[in-house]
This record gives structure tokens, C-alpha cells and sequence, in this order.
């Protein structure tokens, strides 16, 4: 079973999701790829534990008072390609960048596998816990602000927030 409530954000109304035991899902309202392996589940609009927990911990990102990723229970669905890459999105320290490229190069590093920036992209692209494994602070390789779901003005509020000057 899968439980979601709406949390509204700075930027706009967001979509939490979780299931019995983790957060799943965190989209601003209609983002490309909303609910992503989600789509076609029931979700029950219910105010749980683990829901209220995640708009604490997005209250407390949006005061800019820094919480660790990993005071939530996190369990994003997709490939093992793709969790390996949000993974090392949730490396990234507030208030830093990445590129794709960097990103390829650590996939590489770790699996041995060539990895292109564009199929970094794709996972980052279809993250399903916006903010929370933060996919804002991927740039592109010339330092731009390129590629939210979210829209690029959302993902440079957000690095605004963190105190990261960005241009789209």
C-alpha cells in the first residue's frame, strides 16, 4: 500500500509518497515524470508517520537549516543503475555541484562500465525524491544549470537557497 499527501513548498505544491516503511516519492506538481514507478498505483491520501516526517525535514531544507538525507527512510524504485546514481546524488553536500561528466566518471569508477553524461542525465532526470536526494546540484559541464524535472527555475532556487550562484 502506498500513502501520499500534498506538502506545500516555497516553490510550489508538492506530492509526497511512501509505502509502510519509506518515503517513495517527492515531486513538485506536475513535474515531468510525476509518481514515475508509481503511475498506475493507488495511493491513499493519508498523513502518516513517515509522510510527516519528510515535510519536517522539507521545512527544515526550505529554513535552510541543512537536515541529513539520511534521517529518512529513503527507497526510490528503479534500475540498479539508477539507484546507484542517486545514491551518489545523496553524496553531494549541501551548498556543492557536481556535473554529469563527474558523475559518469564515478559510475565508472565503481562498476568498470564506460558511462556517458547523457545516461547520467536520464537517472538523474527521473529521480523520485526531488530535493531530498538532491538532483539540483548536477550541473552541466560548463557550470550551467540544465536538466529539472522540477523546471530550471526550481532547481535554481534551490541552489540559491543553498548559497550556490548558478546560471541557466
Amino acid at each position: 500500500m502506498y500513502y501520499k499527501m500534498m506538502y506545500e513548498s516555497p516553490l510550489g505544491p508538492m506530492i509526497l509518497a511512501a509505502s509502510d516503511t519509506a518515503l517513495v516519492g517527492a515531486w513538485f506538481e506536475g513535474q515531468k515524470y510525476c509518481y514515475g514507478a508509481l503511475q498506475g498505483e493507488v495511493l491513499r491520501e493519508e498523513d502518516t508517520p513517515i509522510l510527516r516526517k519528510a515535510a519536517h525535514w522539507l521545512d527544515d531544507y526550505f529554513a535552510g537549516r541543512m537536515p541529513a538525507i539520511m534521517t529518512l527512510p529513503l527507497a526510490p524504485q528503479g534500475s540498479e543503475f539508477r539507484r546507484l546514481v542517486w545514491y551518489l546524488l545523496c553524496q553531494i553536500p549541501y551548498g556543492q555541484t557536481t556535473t554529469y561528466g563527474d558523475l559518469a566518471k564515478q559510475i565508472e569508477e565503481r562498476t568498470g562500465k564506460k558511462m556517458s553524461a547523457q545516461a547520467i542525465g536520464g537517472a538523474v532526470g527521473h529521480n523520485p525524491i526531488s530535493i531530498i536526494i538532491p538532483c539540483h546540484r548536477v550541473l552541466g559541464a560548463n557550470g550551467r544549470a540544465t536538466g529539472y524535472a522540477g523546471g530550471i527555475d526550481k532547481k535554481i532556487a534551490l541552489l540559491h537557497l543553498e548559497g550556490v550562484a548558478v546560471k541557466a
